[in-house]
């Protein structure tokens, strides 16, 4: 990762994104999903490398998945966190209410390659058919504070060994807005990995690192420099 300079995250904290768009149009696109995607405080976190998301936040997430597409069986799904580090996922049909309880064992995003797996301890599912468009929902809820909205209308590609689930994001994170999205040249995708992701109590924590190519890095210096000179006028 490179170094970015002193006082460079709290300029970027108290940067108006809407006055930058404005002063320099070519990098409107890429601001402008910047600015629906990042708050400052998920920017400062995660440029700290630690991004902590709240079950709220999440289920918030899941609720309005299962509420965009009619067709699906699960009228409700909700994950809770605990301070040892598992993770519960609760569901109900108009039959059956799965369950699982587990950890996540990697929670992955570098470059191309997005998945995640989910290590089950204890489960009551049900054999329809269910488990993959549930850990699709799942894991872009958890990934949307960081990437924005993605719309998605099949499961993800799932594999299940024995009691992990390995769930591949790669494509639909590709594809979405935010990985389509380049800023002089480099995709927002590729500026942001994850490391790993940790329940704890109340929400999971997320381990971070914010890439910044050289041309960005300067470009943004540009950006800050220029908005420096206009508040000193």
């Amino acid at each position: 990762m490179i170094d970015l300079p002193a006082g460079w995250l709290e300029k970027v904290q108290n940067i108006d994104w809407a006055e930058v768009k404005e002063k320099v149009q070519d990098y409107g696109p890429a601001l402008q999903v910047l600015r629906s995607t990042w708050s400052r405080e998920t920017l400062a976190e995660i440029s700290q490398g630690k991004l902590f998301v709240p079950d709220e936040v999440i289920n918030d997430a899941i609720g309005k998945r299962l509420a965009s597409d009619p067709t699906q069986k699960l009228k409700r799904l909700t994950l809770k966190s605990h301070k040892d580090g598992k993770l519960e996922i609760m569901g109900e049909t108009a039959t059956e209410k799965p369950r699982l309880k587990g950890r996540i064992k990697e929670f992955v995003h570098r470059g191309d390659k997005s998945y995640v797996v989910y290590h089950v301890t204890s489960k009551s599912l049900p054999g329809h058919g269910l488990n993959s468009w549930l850990f699709s929902v799942l894991s872009l809820s958890m990934v949307e504070r960081m990437v924005g909205d993605i719309q998605v209308s099949d499961s993800l590609p799932l594999e299940i060994k024995h009691n992990d689930i390995h769930i591949d994001c790669s494509k639909v994170l590709a594809d979405s807005k935010f990985g389509q999205t380049e800023y002089r040249g480099h995709r927002l995708l590729d500026m942001l990995e994850i490391k790993g992701a940790v329940p704890k109590e109340g929400g999971i924590e997320f381990e971070t690192e914010l890439h910044v190519p050289d041309e960005v890095k300067d470009g943004l210096r540009a950006v800050l420099r220029d908005r420096d000179k206009d508040n000193k006028g």
